[in-house]
């Protein structure tokens, strides 16, 4: 006889073969096309007419500067933004994890920013950024925070700042609602034999609220680094095709594109999901060291 674990296993992948089968319907096609291009000096207006060129399109990539400013600037991005969410979601998840008035309410509430759709929410914020009718240089200058209207999203030493700004604004409650849900599987038995052990709040969360939700942060971890490493609407939106702050996905947009080099846009593709892969990878291997 099967043991159960076995059973279980085969109940798992009948129920999800269909949703593969359908992903592979929808991804496989287009995902290797992409790998075929991008060996190809395939143009957006003569696709007929590609021919195999090796990894000319990779050396291409590899020379080019902008492809690694692109990529600097993608991981600078992730790592600021996705670190400032998940102390704020952490912080935040505690605190509507405790009782108090109207938290059903909060909770709802709180949403709202990721729920706006991306595209909306950077033009609310490029308005507010306005140097000269802008909410935000109102308010500074109203406060004597500054002497002078600042011109966030033309300084260039502030447009990244900028960017996390809007960025941790909107998917900080996504992190929020990933974490809530860890802590609501901790039991509180847990905390109070910590409280009886002589415990303080503050060792308590870090000997025993931290380690139990650390599988969570991973997955949440996951989720936003991955979103974060393709992210193109918001820089794209405030910047367009500007080279200082391009990043991958931009990259890879504009020879696909503009240039209209459909085999340097398709290598510059794939190697964003041979980095996102990895990460992946190195992701499910660590999550489930720590399972």
């Amino acid at each position: 006889m099967k043991s159960l674990q076995a059973k279980q296993a085969i109940t798992a992948w009948k129920m999800l073969s269909i949703s593969l089968i359908l992903l592979m319907l929808v991804a496989a096609y287009p995902l290797a096309k992409t790998f075929y291009f991008s060996f190809t000096n395939a143009r957006l207006d003569d696709l007929e007419g590609a021919t195999f060129n090796g990894i000319e399109n990779y050396k291409t990539l590899f020379n080019d500067e902008l492809w690694w400013q692109s990529v600097g600037t993608t991981l600078k991005f992730t790592g600021i933004s996705v670190s400032i969410e998940l102390v704020l979601g952490l912080a935040i998840a505690l605190a509507l994890s405790k009782d108090f008035p109207f938290r059903s309410f909060v909770r709802a509430m709180i949403l709202i920013p990721w729920a706006i759709p991306t595209v909306v929410s950077t033009r609310i914020w490029e308005w507010m950024y306005n140097e000269q009718y802008g909410f935000i240089n109102h308010i500074l200058l109203k406060l004597h925070v500054v002497d002078s209207a600042m011109a966030f999203l033309a300084e260039p030493s502030m447009q990244m700042y900028s960017v996390v700004l809007i960025d941790v604004w909107k998917t900080t409650p996504f992190m929020v609602l990933l974490l809530l849900a860890g802590l609501t599987t901790i039991s509180t038995e847990v905390h109070e034999a910590a409280k009886v052990d002589g415990a303080t709040p503050w060792q308590s969360f870090w000997k025993v609220t931290l380690p139990l939700l650390k599988p969570t942060i991973l997955v949440a971890l996951t989720f936003r680094v991955l979103d974060s490493l393709r992210v193109f609407d918001v820089f794209y939106v405030l910047f367009s095709n500007n080279e200082k702050t391009s990043t991958m996905s931009i990259y890879a947009r504009t020879q696909l594109i503009d240039f209209q080099e459909m085999g340097i846009g398709s290598a510059a593709s794939v190697m964003i999901f041979l980095i996102i892969g990895i990460f992946i990878l190195m992701q499910t291997l660590f999550l489930r060291k720590e399972t």
